[in-house]
């Protein structure tokens, strides 16, 4: 398969956990691409998942010695793609130039492995740039989603879905009016001006509190919300970077910080956010068309739509096609 989708083939796409890369290799997919991710003490690859001997998927190989050795017939690549090795051939036979496998751009950052299948503009996500410090960190997911990557962050975006998804917890469709906000761009990217909810449950803990939403977009698939109590000083942000596996198949990243409840057991965050995927996944997974459409003619929209109109034009702007209708 072909990718045109140039704007997300530039960028980078989270595809495991950290700590779900060990000592062998791990077979991804990115934008429909099979990647085989793999650690050595140089830091983390990616390669193409196929060896150029016979076709059989790097990703069911070895590490061995820094390198990856193919299951098949034993062709040893290092971490630059370079054939080191092929047993079968004589010692003093010279290894062919062309025995190489075809290496994408592959760095660890924030507790996961990204790839790029294209030429990343910055040597880290963007998202790092807006991960503040001195908050109390939780990783979340990956939640595998039947349905496009666009979809999964205009579910994230949609502060007015609160109130029936996941009403009893994070809203309560007694209180489901929305005042009127704006949406603005600074630096690249889409900010909200603030949204006030009342939350029943907001994040597991059982108080219900009024919370203030700023959201913010800082690339096709990557977002983020900060609240904030309006009664006290308790401020979270989450975090959602969406791996593009395939059209209609997408997995969830998600970072929390909080600075608050730090005696709390991760566990507690974690099977909260567990619970609100589940919620979410009955609706993501059942929109039609599966794909955003880009046209806003296409859906009826409301002033409380502002976010989700304001993203979908930076889609179409960006020349985003994979996920999109």
């Amino acid at each position: 398969m072909t990718i045109q989708d140039l704007a997300l083939m530039d960028e980078w796409h989270p595809v495991l956990l950290s700590s779900d890369l060990l000592d062998k290799p791990v077979p991804v997919i990115v934008l429909g691409e099979k990647a085989a991710v793999f650690r050595t003490s140089q830091g983390v690859h990616a390669f193409k998942d196929l060896c150029i001997h016979r076709g059989v998927p790097l990703s069911l190989g070895k590490v061995k010695g820094d390198e990856l050795v193919c299951a098949y017939h034993g062709w040893s690549y290092n971490g630059c793609g370079t054939c080191t090795r092929i047993p079968s051939l004589p010692a003093d036979r010279a290894i062919p130039s062309k025995a190489k496998a075809f290496v994408y751009a592959c760095i660890e950052a924030h507790g996961f492995i990204w790839v790029s299948l294209g030429t990343p503009v910055h040597s880290l996500p963007k998202v790092s740039a807006f991960i503040p410090d001195g908050f109390k960190e939780v990783i979340m997911g990956p939640y595998t989603l039947q349905a496009a990557g666009p979809r999964i962050i205009e579910n994230f975006l949609d502060v007015s879905h609160l109130m029936f998804v996941h009403e009893g917890l994070l809203g309560d469709s007694d209180f489901a009016e929305i005042e009127d906000y704006q949406v603005y761009e600074e630096d690249g990217v889409l900010i909200s001006e603030e949204i006030v909810v009342y939350q029943p449950d907001p994040d597991g803990t059982g108080r219900g509190v009024h919370s203030r939403y700023v959201y913010e977009v800082f690339g096709p698939l990557c977002v983020a919300f900060t609240k904030r109590d309006r009664d006290t000083d308790h401020i979270f942000r989450l975090f959602l970077m969406v791996l593009p596996e395939t059209e209609k198949t997408s997995k969830a990243f998600m970072l929390k910080q909080r600075n608050y409840a730090y005696e709390e057991p991760d566990e507690v965050f974690v099977q909260f956010q567990d619970l609100l995927i589940e919620q979410d996944r009955e609706m993501v997974e059942n929109q039609k068309p599966e794909l955003l459409p880009l046209d806003l003619q296409a859906e009826l929209h409301l002033n409380t739509d502002r976010l989700s109109i304001a993203y979908r034009k930076r889609l179409r702007e960006l020349g985003v096609t994979f996920g999109t209708a």
